[in-house]
């Protein structure tokens, strides 16, 4: 790996229903259908789920069921000039709640200018011609897939969030090796982001998770790196390079951040600003702290026992003063 002096500033610019298996789960679907019975199609080629068909004509309809189910898809059939269904489309993507589920079409012989108006006007997929169960199952699964992993990656970062968090370290906890799990949490953000503005906070978390990311992914291309939310990011690696992996991520971290402040701030190494309570305090420069665990032996059975021991260790961490790792010793208590 590269020495920290080699690096330039610039290289840094630039649950209950999910935990039943998959043949279980109830799939809700939107459907607006027109001469056309999109809905025993899908019956006949889901047989090995439990489906829920919710109706609608209008937009207001379809914000209700949404308001009431977890939709999975907005599937929209006919066989006419879809002239109303793209005025719905737009009317999806404007609004917050509908837009990011994801709107699917069938029209069984369409015009090629009905397909390029239906996905300039923000559908996901477009089903059309000879109709093949196993294919179109596919392509909906598919859109399904890219809609939820696109829902779960956090916007700031683009790294993944809470949902394929959890999803990786069971995976890890499933596979019975040993691996670690490092929480990596910002100490005085908040009076950053205070003192600076929320536009440079985010800049800092922008950073913190690129440090995060190509320190991990130098050390291990099988590790991998998520953003819980604000200034808390999880780290999943072989226990093996996770001690380097954390003295890399400070030194990275302590080399860069203090250039997010002002020269006088960055060469006294405090800045003065109001708290809470409204009243003036001195506060140091941005450190990080990491908090590890290691599971050792497939000890941990979920991650809500990881996610404890990380919890306290992490309070302990930052009880310290500066930049700091600790790694759990300790067995699972």
């Amino acid at each position: 790996m590269p020495s920290i002096e080699d690096i330039t500033l610039e290289n840094w610019q630039a649950f209950a229903a999910s935990d039943r298996p998959e043949s279980q789960r109830t799939i809700h679907f939107a459907i607006r259908q027109s001469e056309v019975n999109l809905d025993f199609y899908l019956g006949r080629f889901y047989h090995d789920h439990r489906l829920r068909f919710h109706y609608f004509d209008n937009l207001e309809e379809l914000v209700k069921i949404c308001h009431r189910h977890r939709v999975s898809a907005i599937l929209i059939a006919g066989e006419g000039e879809f002239v109303r269904e793209l005025d719905i489309v737009q009317a999806i993507k404007q609004n917050i709640l509908l837009s990011i589920v994801p709107v699917i079409f069938y029209h069984p012989d369409p015009n090629i200018n009905t397909v390029v108006a239906a996905y300039e006007s923000g559908v996901e997929e477009f089903i059309y011609g000879e109709w093949v169960d196993k294919l179109v199952r596919v392509r909906i699964d598919r859109v399904i897939e890219r809609s939820q992993r696109d829902v779960a990656v956090n916007p700031s970062t683009l790294l993944p969030g809470p949902t394929l968090i959890e999803e990786e370290i069971n995976r890890q906890i499933q596979l019975g090796d040993k691996f670690a799990v490092a929480y990596a949490d910002l100490d005085n953000f908040k009076a950053f982001n205070d003192y600076n503005g929320y536009v440079y906070g985010d800049k800092i978390i922008r950073l913190t998770g690129r440090i995060l990311r190509d320190v991990v992914f130098d050390l291990c291309r099988e590790g991998f790196v998520g953003h819980i939310a604000g200034d808390d990011f999880i780290c999943v690696m072989p226990s093996d390079v996770v001690e380097e992996a954390c003295r890399w991520i400070i030194k990275s971290f302590d080399a860069f951040v203090p250039y997010r402040y002002g020269e006088v701030d960055r060469e006294r190494g405090y800045y003065d600003s109001r708290n809470r309570r409204g009243e003036l305090e001195r506060f140091p420069l941005l450190s990080i702290s990491i908090a590890v665990v290691i599971n050792r032996n497939g000890e941990f059975q979920h991650v809500g026992e990881l996610s404890k021991m990380l919890a306290d260790l992490k309070a302990a961490c930052k009880a310290k003063e500066g930049s700091n790792y600790m790694i759990e010793r300790r067995k699972k208590y």
